[in-house]
């Protein structure tokens, strides 16, 4: 009998599987010892080779990651400020992370939670899943409960199933939302059980990371496709990431993919500040220019909302290039292919002086 392939978790496994020189896989044993490492065989079939590989480049520990920059923070995002008890991150009004566990199939080099994450840190106790559960029951301002971690499609189909029924059983909470990388990179986990468990009177969306069409292999979209015509509604996000995707053409090439496959794209990130990161980061006009060259050529349905993360929990803006300036006789506004074009429709210009000797 063939022996299935596994999932890379060492150095040492990632020099024999050739993703790694024997020089490479000495400099990054320090790497290892600080962030974890965990390549699943899906994505190591979808590794094509070279230095380049989008795919590899994402999962590949490099000695870069121990290249601190001024730049970087331990907590890029400022979820701790956030985080009144273990498993719950509450920085917006009406909506709350529930991390049931800090586990992951595979572990992104570019992660902005890479401090917080791996086999170490595991799953909340029983006692810590029934406080954040009773943490959202005490704030009815909370509609909505975001899945995340961690991975939580990791969970069993029965661990699973029971956050989500207890999750819709709270009045309050109006859905649920799954964000998890598992349909692409752990396909094999998205079963039917799996899918069942996700069902409740209470609506679960499931928001998948992705970064490149490489990625998607038939596995995964098988994947993909089970979850959609179980009646799932599905959403995507996407790290912008040097060297990976930062180009229109790579991105259009992604977007066009996940929508066939009735997936929405929803944010395109900045990549935040994490330690060790600053490799993968362009520049945030960099990212507006890509994002400008999508408007207009590629269907409105490809288009997500290029957000920055600002630091110190101050949440998501979105920050593409502005297409439109005010004047005094009304505006000018940028079209796709870059011409300005003055829109001054008589609301929005400022109102005439009264005709002499009319009524006050």
């Amino acid at each position: 009998m063939t022996e299935q392939p596994r999932t890379i978790r060492t150095v040492d496994a990632l020099a024999e599987a050739g993703l790694l020189t024997a020089e490479a896989a000495t400099a990054v044993q320090a790497v290892a010892r600080r962030y974890a490492i965990s390549l699943t065989p899906a994505m190591r079939e979808r590794i094509g080779g070279g230095p380049d590989d989008p795919v590899a480049l994402q999962f590949v520990p490099t000695v870069e990651e121990l290249h601190g920059g001024a730049d970087d923070l331990e907590d890029p995002i400022g979820d701790a400020a956030f985080t009144p008890l273990p498993g719950i991150t509450h920085r917006y009004r009406d909506r709350v992370l529930l991390k049931p566990l800090h586990v992951c199939p595979v572990y992104c080099r570019f992660c902005f939670r890479r401090e917080m994450v791996g086999p170490a840190h595991g799953t909340l106790s029983r006692a810590d899943l029934e406080g954040a559960y009773e943490y959202i029951r005490r704030h009815p301002e909370v509609w909505e409960v975001i899945l995340t971690g961690g991975d939580p499609l990791i969970l069993s189909p029965d661990r699973l199933r029971a956050i989500v029924t207890t999750l819709a059983g709270i009045d309050h909470v109006g859905v649920v939302r799954v964000h998890t990388r598992v349909p692409v990179v752990a396909p094999e986990r998205i079963t039917e059980a799996l899918v069942a468990a996700l069902s409740a009177e209470t609506p679960v969306w499931v928001v998948l990371h992705c970064n490149h069409r490489q990625e998607l292999g038939p596995a995964a979209v098988v994947a993909v496709r089970r979850l959609a015509g179980a009646g799932i509604p599905l959403l995507s996000q996407t790290v912008l990431l040097k060297g990976v995707n930062d180009s229109a053409e790579v991105l259009e090439e992604l977007f066009r993919a996940l929508v066939r496959l009735r997936v929405k794209p929803y944010y395109l990130h900045q990549a935040d500040l994490a330690p060790g990161t600053g490799h993968f980061r362009t520049t945030i006009a960099a990212g507006q220019e890509i994002v400008r060259r999508l408007r207009g050529p590629v269907s409105g349905l490809c288009q997500p909302t290029y957000v920055l993360d600002l630091p110190g929990g101050h949440g998501k803006v979105p920050i593409a290039a502005s297409q439109i300036a005010q004047d005094a006789d009304g505006y000018l506004v940028t079209a796709p292919d870059g011409t300005v074009h003055r829109y001054a429709p008589r609301h929005v210009l400022a109102a005439p002086p009264p005709d002499e000797g009319s009524a006050p």
